[in-house]
């Protein structure tokens, strides 16, 4: 089995998965999507199983659609209140090169603590494991050392379910996609950043206003789908008030999970 490279490369092997006691934490985007098991859930977010990355994201006969996985939308705000944006790298396997939210990947089956949150976890709106998964994927992407970021400093907004085949990197019958059951999560601290070339081409912290002026088509950027349905549907509510949003529970959503298709 091989996979194909967006930059139309020459197709690469899929590599054999390591034993997880003996990852060190760097890895190929081929390694990843091999090696990462996704968690699969239903539309109610109860777990169903797991699969890895590469069969999660395969849009095929059998899974048209892939298949349905928990991930998070980390977003950061420094204490300007500025959003940290990042533009993911060309050799990502869906959507390369697209501006987003500061970090958007899985929480995973198999690692101790878990990254699986449990039912009483988002009722509560506390959501551990997902917070564990956006620290470990902070360092990963961005090299923001997990002292400058304690599971405590993060909000548990709420959860949307997309769907989003990849047109823009594979055409019209696209063999990749993205559908995700999303965990949002708002943070605001001042860190440092060692962005990882594997993961990301660029990094920029934004205004409100500079975001508006970005998004529009005029800018010829392109966007990824989960992180334009979260700004058209939710975001500046959430920002204009972020201190509230940070320190209450005015947005948090505990019980209903937004289903918007990209």
């Amino acid at each position: 089995m091989t996979l194909p490279r967006p930059q139309g490369g020459a197709e690469q092997p899929l590599p054999q998965q390591r034993h997880r006691s003996t990852w060190d934490g760097n890895a190929t985007q081929e390694e990843l999507m091999i090696k990462d098991e996704c968690i699969l859930v239903d539309e109610a977010d109860n777990v169903t199983g797991h699969a890895n990355k590469y069969q999660s994201h395969r849009f095929e006969a059998g899974q048209p659609r892939g298949l349905l996985h928990r991930a998070f939308s980390v977003f950061l705000f420094n204490s300007e209140k500025k959003l940290l944006l990042q533009q993911r790298a060309a050799s990502k396997i869906t959507f390369p090169r697209v501006w987003t939210n500061t970090c958007c990947s899985h929480p995973l089956h198999g690692y101790s603590p878990t990254e699986v949150d449990a039912p009483a976890d988002v009722a509560s709106g506390s959501a551990p494991g997902a917070k564990r998964a956006a620290v470990r994927k902070l360092l990963h992407e961005l090299g923001i050392p997990p002292e400058q970021l304690p599971l405590g400093k993060f909000k548990f907004l709420t959860r949307l379910h997309y769907c989003a085949a990849d047109t823009g990197t594979w055409g019209p019958q696209p063999e990749w996609g993205e559908h995700e059951m999303d965990y949002i999560l708002f943070v605001k601290a001042d860190v440092t950043l060692a962005p990882n070339p594997e993961e990301v081409m660029d990094t920029k912290y934004v205004t409100l206003p500079e975001l508006r002026q970005m998004m529009q088509p005029s800018s010829g950027l392109l966007w990824s789908p989960w992180f334009r349905i979260i700004a058209e549907n939710f975001l500046e509510r959430w920002w204009q008030g972020l201190d509230e949003t940070l320190t209450t529970d005015k947005h948090v959503d505990t019980q209903r999970i937004h289903k918007i298709m990209a």
